[in-house]
């Protein structure tokens, strides 16, 4: 059988997640797969038409499609999701058709299953055959048990398409709104009390949703707010994967982007992101805005601030694309104070969500206010907090002194105390009689410290 290869990685042939590919080639001999650099060469594929062409003449003479990628900032690289709206701006999804697909990427398991949900529905929006998806930690391949489940994923697709397995639909199509959104006039004016806020957007003029919401939005305010375009930028390309920011945070492109973002992002009190959904995401433009922000490290760049999301477009039918917002603050020690999107189609609710915004915004910026995190950025940044300790020490030596100087490594190994105390009690739950107490004043003794606390 013959498997096309998507190659999501800039880094093209170099890319770790190619020899996760060539792996399985060699294993499994009798099958033909043919790689394809799509993010390393997107450029070309955009601008010559005859190239996006080749390319799907290859997907419709193949038996399957193979993506494979690594994962950049919650979810594919914006090379590779530009590639994946010119398919659907240029009409190519008949191409994929009933065509079996799995997903292979490589990571080091940061949201790597968002960048799974995500690809897995581009599938179904293209009306392919998923059969599954392997995500593969970026060392696996050294490790003879990993080796061997690859095996068992590889041979599980090949034998799929083989049996022309019966597969299911997991997310079903987006339903779009018809609806015109027509900003009324503002009642009232926030007072910005001194605070810096800076609104970025990727808005297009055809895109009148957004715009009016922005135009409303911005009159929430007594005074102007800064607005930037992503478009107006000078951004040369997205992010090459070529680490060489880890050692001081020095980017290679030479453009406009770093500049951007260390003066109007990190200056800024309070953020407000605008754009519109472009299939199960925002636009690729926004992802490359993601990734480039990756020559900050692993380290958080916007701590403290006050976070808004304006989006046109069905979001709560992508809870995919909310949970990696919700990430991207709690990642960042930010505050996500609101997302209004205009999706139910009520001109007097969406002024009343987007004055709201704007009051909540600067309400907690006057505060200080930051939510605690949840699961998202308490587990995200053990993992980072473990990696950039230990495997990543080299060469992010920029995001581990960084770490040092936030308190990030905080092992609990390092609790002496709380040590002790766990081996005195664990030598003494030996003793029947001293569970039969334990048990007995377990739930009062849980919440004393908290009710001196409170009675305090």
């Amino acid at each position: 059988m013959k498997i096309t290869v998507l190659n999501g990685s800039p880094k093209g042939k170099t890319s770790v997640t190619m020899q996760y590919v060539h792996y399985i080639q060699k294993k499994f001999p009798q099958h033909e797969l043919k790689i394809i650099n799509i993010a390393q060469k997107i450029k070309k594929i955009e601008s010559d038409e005859r190239a996006f062409q080749e390319i799907l003449a290859e997907v419709r003479a193949s038996d399957g499609v193979l993506w494979a990628s690594p994962v950049y900032y919650f979810l594919v690289p914006s090379n590779y999701k530009r590639f994946i709206e010119l398919v659907s701006e240029r009409g190519g999804q008949e191409v994929f058709q009933d065509k079996y697909a799995a997903v292979l990427t490589t990571s080091i398991h940061f949201f790597d299953h968002t960048a799974h949900n995500y690809l897995h529905a581009i599938c179904d929006d293209w009306d392919m055959r998923y059969v599954g998806s392997f995500s593969a930690d970026m060392t696996d391949l050294l490790k003879a048990p990993e080796r061997a489940r690859l095996r068992l994923f590889a041979g599980a697709f090949f034998e799929a398409l083989g049996n022309h397995a019966p597969t299911a639909k997991s997310y079903r199509p987006l339903t779009w709104r018809d609806f015109d959104y027509i900003p009324g006039a503002a009642r009232s004016k926030v007072d910005v009390g001194g605070k810096k806020i800076v609104l970025v957007t990727d808005a297009q003029e055809h895109q009148a949703n957004l715009s009016g919401m922005l135009e409303r939005f911005k009159a929430s305010f007594s005074g102007e707010i800064e607005t930037i375009n992503l478009r107006d930028l000078d951004i040369k390309g997205s992010c090459l994967g070529c680490l060489q920011c880890s050692y001081a945070n020095q980017c290679v492109y030479k453009d406009e982007y770093v500049a951007f973002y260390n003066t109007k992002l990190k200056a800024a009190d309070i953020l407000i992101f605008a754009g519109t959904i472009q299939d199960r995401y925002l636009s690729s433009s926004w992802k490359m805005f993601f990734d480039r922000s990756f020559f900050n490290g692993h380290v958080p760049s916007l701590i403290g601030k006050q976070l808004g999301f304006i989006i046109s477009g069905p979001l709560s039918q992508i809870p995919n694309l909310r949970q990696i917002l919700e990430a991207h603050a709690e990642m960042q020690r930010a505050n996500l104070a609101g997302i209004v999107t205009d999706e139910y189609g009520d001109a007097a609710e969406i002024e009343h969500l987007l004055q709201d915004l704007a009051g909540r915004l600067v309400q907690f910026a006057a505060s200080g206010y930051i939510r605690p995190a949840t699961f998202l950025g308490v587990g995200g940044a053990k993992l980072f907090r473990d990696a950039i300790w230990g495997r990543l020490r080299f060469p992010f030596r920029a995001d581990y002194l960084a770490y040092k100087k936030l308190g990030v490594f905080d092992f609990p190994q390092k609790q002496y105390k709380r040590r002790i105390e766990n081996a005195i009690m664990s030598l003494l739950s030996k003793s029947p009689a001293f569970r039969k107490e334990v048990n007995k004043r377990m739930k009062n003794e849980m919440i004393k410290p908290l009710q001196q606390i409170i009675e305090s």
